[in-house]
């Protein structure tokens, strides 16, 4: 749910509402606060819910015990994930690269002293990740206060934060429902490794593939963390050609990295088994699953970049949408095709994810494709306005009358301006009916001008100073820990 942020901090930095930063993050915090007591309710009785799913005994219990103790953690993770993209939405990453390498170094010494030398086992990693979780908080925390970088969009607590949280909600969900389609379309795939005629072999295999998934998948986290900044920051500042130059540079970044990955995850197959286990017969196995794994890594970071956009256009809507169709209508079927009857074991879990993947990115390229900037650039551009005129809607009686319309460019000369027309369907109506991004309201006093002064659009030269911009905080969020899944 805290994805909901890199669309409306996003936004409202591009458009220069700074003070909306810090009460969308507050709205954050509180809805992800109290989203975690639920979710520690599940946690608890993770146990008991693995057994009534058929899983091992064994391996049941010890996931239920570390999960007991990761509690705690849920709620320096709902902060961090807020803090994050806080400064994340600002381009303002070193900090979170420097604060992110200290608490990494503090992780290994108290993960050491307390599985090691006290002993506590798997309690003790959980124990260590909770204590590391809130030290990153902690370290943001005090950053974000004394900053003078966070001057303009950290104002302090406020009372305007209790108010519509209702609308951030309205984006968070479907954020939430996006990234979690996707995310459980994988952890199902290593419960379903658990239903196969050698569960340990066939887990433990799975569980050392995703996690080398989720390792070069970071990398392709911080490719999309990177063009969702810019490209919402462009469109709060109603710049499209800075948004679509954005886009376009992460694209070519996206293949750059993705076939040296493959090619690499491809070399390295016969001896990758061996940093996990030292038994030869998961080593075998995992030099089978590799050329699987670099498929997968090669299209999750093309998916990474066509969903970072969509967050940046807000679009989340439709992105959970089309995750629901790409993981649950082709992807989950096609494993269980191939696992259960075409007995592919493992290695047909994972081609079902492939093929759920392949969807999706196909998917996503056709929206991007059909994407009008210039559209969407005002779209943004007046989701920033309309959260501001909604924080000081109370002490301006001028604002209360709206009118539902749609924004859209007119050409004038050189430059866009802005007209008050009847709505029209959604820009991907022909796509998916009805989950595009709410339509905003235009205040009564544009009503009554018949017309906004727009941005201009970007000199080339604008436009080429973004595109350096983009590959500057590429290369930032790269070798920056990105948020965890």
């Amino acid at each position: 749910m805290g994805s909901a942020l890199e669309t409306l901090c996003g936004q409202a930095y591009g458009a220069k509402q700074y003070h909306m930063l810090g009460l969308h993050t507050q709205r954050a915090m509180l809805t992800l606060l109290a989203l975690s007591i639920p979710l520690s309710l599940i946690w608890y009785y993770t146990t008991t819910i693995l057994i009534a799913l058929g899983q091992d005994h064994e391996i049941s219990t010890e996931a239920g015990v570390f999960n007991c103790w990761m509690i705690p953690s849920l709620l320096a993770f709902a902060l961090l994930q807020c803090l994050n993209r806080f400064l994340q939405t600002q381009n303002n990453v070193i900090p979170m690269l420097i604060i992110s390498g200290i608490t990494a170094l503090l992780h290994v010494l108290v993960c050491w002293v307390l599985v090691f030398r006290i002993a506590l086992g798997i309690k003790g990693s959980a124990l260590a990740i909770t204590i590391s979780n809130w030290v990153n908080v902690l370290l943001l925390a005090i950053y974000v206060k004394v900053s003078p970088a966070c001057m303009k969009t950290w104002t302090g607590f406020s009372k305007e934060s209790l108010h519509d949280i209702l609308s951030f909600i309205k984006l968070a969900v479907p954020s939430a429902i996006m990234i979690c389609l996707e995310y459980w379309s994988f952890e199902m795939v290593v419960l379903l490794s658990g239903l196969l005629p050698n569960p340990k072999l066939e887990t433990s295999v799975l569980s050392i593939s995703l996690n080398t998934c989720w390792m070069v998948y970071m990398i392709s986290v911080g490719l999309g963390g990177a063009v969702s900044t810019r490209v919402s920051n462009e469109l709060g500042a109603g710049c499209p050609n800075g948004g679509r130059l954005a886009f376009s540079v992460m694209i070519t970044v996206a293949i750059s990295e993705g076939a040296p990955v493959g090619i690499t995850t491809i070399m390295v197959r016969n001896v990758w088994g061996k940093l996990y286990s030292n038994e030869e017969e998961v080593v075998r196995y995992v030099a089978k699953m590799m050329p699987l794994l670099a498929l997968s890594d090669f299209l999750d970071g093309f998916q990474c970049v066509l969903s970072g956009a969509a967050r940046g256009c807000g679009w989340q809507n439709l992105c959970a949408f089309i995750n629901l169709g790409a993981y649950y209508v082709v992807g989950i079927p096609s494993a269980l095709l191939f696992a259960f009857v075409f007995h592919f074991g493992g290695k047909g879990l994972w081609m079902g994810i492939i093929c759920g993947l392949s969807v999706q990115v196909m998917a996503l390229v056709i929206v991007n494709i059909c994407t009008d900037w210039n559209h969407e650039s005002f779209d943004g551009r007046h989701l920033s306005q309309g959260a501001d005129r909604q924080h000081h809607k109370g002490s301006n009686p001028q604002l209360q009358q709206s009118v539902r319309s749609t924004a859209h460019p007119k050409r004038e000369g050189d430059h866009l301006t802005l007209q008050s027309q009847p709505r029209r369907p959604p820009r991907v109506q022909a796509l998916l009916p009805d989950v595009s991004r709410p339509y905003l309201e235009l205040s009564g006093e544009e009503k009554g001008s018949g017309a906004a002064a727009a941005p201009t659009s970007r000199a080339s030269c604008k436009d080429l100073q973004s595109g350096f911009n983009t590959i500057y905080w590429t290369l930032a969020f790269l070798i920056s820990p990105p948020p965890s899944p």
